[in-house]
């Protein structure tokens, strides 16, 4: 008996994973084909690029609005009957005879999607026992990473052979399948308590919530005010060949993946207890990477660890959402398992837009001060040898000017970007006909191990354990 439901167990997991992975394809792989399908219907990619557009903004408005309003009802039932309906708006996507069609057609699909997505995370707290319950949100969330990592190369690559309207028809394809599964073993009756929709929304005052909320939103916007102009910062900055592209952008989505592995282990031990310490060093490596931009290599190894490290908080906060929920507001379980993805959302336009507008006066170089600034704790750190540098002293003014607290690494206490500074930290390494040297920025580098490690100590925080447990979740998942 014991074998049976641990295989049922199982199999309900990797239904729950393969369903966030299908939704991901199905968004991302339109990236993918955006010249073909535009050949196929005779418009322009511009045009096509708004269907991307569309399916996001309606993702994250009809995601919410849909979980209140179906509440009520019997998961099982709503997942099914939400299923049929992203079925019948992915295959008219396959056969859409104009661009109206399409359009129509991926708004239907998208209407459904982050509904179907919550119920996954839903479902995947009910079914898991407590102390696999981090393990499971987390592989659900790298379902839909791994997506983002190879949904555009499958869509590309499907499209190339067969045309675009098959990867829509894969898409169909899979989701029959998966129907059928879910049909067969996911629980037909959960436990649920029905509310109103005013019941539902009480969640929203809790400061639990609204300070999770905060930290999905900045955690978005500090990826992606970066993340947005990804592929010119690999080439025109980093000067990286357009040739290589694919496979820099394919290490980055696996440092994605890998982080949502150790945002399970993180989950499991402290949680979001353990999360400032990973925001102070998002912070430093932002502002590190100004630094590198004549070292391609060393800018690019930055770029990773930021990925590994910004989507960390996924399960994290997952659980802690739907633990607040499932406390205090069990009524708003489905509603609350939604916010991972609706203010993520709300994170990328926040910070794709500062991106856009800061980008004019500080350039690529420099766009990594904007996702610094971002951080929840309103941390900004400049470093510049001369304390002189404009473009550094522009970033930290306006930080200043808008309530954050600033730190500086300088050579010059006298120095302009020193005197706005709350903490200046000196460094003794002389700067005139010496700039960039390596003494200079090995100093510098020094500074930011010591700020670490004095955070650590501080708040006596178990580094070599963390790091212990995190080898080993990665150890488990290597072939030999």
């Amino acid at each position: 008996m014991i074998r049976i439901k641990s295989l049922n167990y199982k199999v309900q997991a990797i239904i729950l994973v393969f369903v966030t992975f299908m939704l991901g394809c199905n968004e991302f792989m339109v990236v993918g084909i955006l010249s073909d399908i535009s050949n196929g219907l005779n418009v322009t990619q511009s045009m096509v690029g708004l269907l991307v557009t569309a399916f996001a903004v309606v993702y994250a408005v009809s995601t919410p609005i849909i979980n209140l309003l179906t509440s009520k009802f019997n998961h099982y039932s709503t997942l099914l009957l939400l299923m049929v309906v992203f079925f019948v708006g992915n295959t008219l996507s396959a056969i859409a005879f104009n661009y109206a069609f399409m359009f129509v057609s991926r708004i239907l699909t998208a209407s459904v999607s982050g509904v179907i997505a919550s119920l996954m995370m839903t479902f995947a707290n009910e079914i898991a026992p407590l102390e696999k319950r981090a393990g499971l949100v987390s592989a659900v969330f790298a379902g839909s990473s791994i997506a983002s990592v190879i949904g555009v190369p499958i869509g590309t690559i499907i499209s190339a052979h067969y045309g675009w309207r098959m990867t829509f028809i894969t898409i169909s394809v899979i989701t029959i399948f998966l129907f059928i599964l879910q049909a067969l073993f996911l629980p037909k009756h959960s436990k649920q308590v029905s509310g109103s929709i005013g019941n539902q929304l009480a969640i929203l005052k809790e400061p639990q919530i609204i300070w999770g909320i905060l930290l999905v939103v900045f955690s978005a916007a500090i990826m992606y005010s970066y993340y947005t102009y990804i592929q010119p910062i690999l080439t025109t900055l980093l000067g990286f060949s357009s040739n290589n592209i694919n496979w820099l952008l394919g290490l980055i989505g696996l440092m994605m993946v890998i982080s949502n592995i150790l945002a399970g282990v993180l989950a499991n031990h402290g949680g979001l207890k353990r999360l400032p310490i990973f925001y102070i060093l998002d912070i430093i490596i932002l502002a590190m990477f100004p630094l590198f931009t004549s070292s391609k290599i060393i800018d690019y190894l930055l770029l990773l660890a930021i990925s590994l490290v910004v989507t960390l908080l996924n399960a994290p906060i997952q659980l802690h959402f739907l633990n607040v929920a499932e406390k205090k507001y069990p009524q708003s379980i489905v509603f609350a398992s939604s916010f991972p993805m609706i203010f993520f959302q709300v994170g990328i336009s926040l910070g794709s837009a500062a991106a856009s507008l800061f980008v004019p006066s500080l350039g690529l170089g420099k766009i990594s001060f904007v996702g610094a600034i971002f951080s929840l704790d309103d941390l900004v750190i400049g470093i510049s040898l001369s304390g002189e540098t404009k473009d550094t002293y522009t970033s930290l003014k306006m930080a200043k000017e808008n309530g954050a607290k600033v730190i500086s690494i300088t050579n010059n206490n006298l120095s302009s970007i020193a005197q706005i500074s709350d903490i200046t930290l000196r460094t003794s390494v002389e700067e005139f006909l010496n700039g960039g040297s390596l003494a200079g920025q090995l100093s510098q580098l020094y500074l930011c191990e010591v700020l670490i490690h004095g955070y650590e100590k501080q708040n006596e925080i178990d580094t070599v354990s963390i790091r212990e447990k995190a080898l080993r979740a990665i150890m488990k998942k290597r072939i030999k």
